[in-house]
């Protein structure tokens, strides 16, 4: 009997050991060195990349918001959700739900989608002033995959800049100035697509019309 005893020991002792250590140094030890690196050299990425405006956060550059004033350039669409307050076994629509990240999963054939993304089309075409047949962007008109992309392609910028520019009283030209400065070229000159930060682009809007100058710094 003791012999048996003595065997289980002999095996619990270093499984439980190593469980214990492995629990300390991938579960403790990793994530704090990672931190402390990260925090060193890249604290602004690192503490979530947020956006101030007079001392206060309101936002991150990593995380889109639903800007629908005709004042402001609109993202992608979003199709995340939130728990529906009447009823919290459902949900209801929630654009730009941080806490609930997510796709709608609706197939390319599936009706409810082409309807959307039909509606969708209309009204990017009718707020934006262009022709009932006018091709839009794709992502004008669909949702990231993360429900929470913080930026839109160039084209789809350059057809919102004359609505914007108009609503602002903003001359055209220093309009395609600002949009051209927020421009994010391909990654390593290679991969993506060029590319526009909506919240970044229209905080800049907001600090010009603050500061009352319609000129562009170069």
């Amino acid at each position: 009997m003791n012999d048996t005893n003595t065997s289980i020991r002999s095996l619990l002792r270093p499984a439980i050991t190593s469980a214990v250590l492995f629990m300390l140094l991938t579960g403790l030890a990793y994530p704090l060195a990672t931190t402390a690196v990260a925090n060193l050299l890249m604290p602004w990425h690192a503490q979530g990349s947020l956006v101030q405006r007079d001392g206060q956060v309101i936002g991150s550059d990593l995380l889109g918001q639903n800007f629908t004033s005709p004042r402001y350039f609109h993202p992608r669409p979003s199709a995340t959700q939130a728990a529906d307050p009447a009823d919290a076994t459902k949900t209801v629509a929630a654009p730009y739900n941080a806490e609930l990240s997510a796709a709608s999963n609706y197939g390319p054939t599936n009706r409810k989608l082409i309807d959307a993304v039909a509606e969708r089309a209309r009204a990017y075409r009718s707020e934006n002033g262009l022709a009932a047949n006018a091709l839009v962007p794709v992502d004008a008109v669909t949702a990231s995959a993360s429900g929470l992309d913080p930026e839109i392609s160039l084209a789809n910028a350059e057809l919102q800049l004359p609505r914007v520019a108009a609503q602002r009283g903003l001359p055209r030209a220093d309009a395609e100035r600002l949009l051209d400065e927020h421009i994010a070229p391909r990654v390593f000159g290679l991969f993506g697509v060029p590319r526009v930060n909506v919240l970044e682009l229209n905080l800049a809007l907001d600090a010009l019309a603050r500061t009352g100058n319609n000129g562009i710094k170069s």
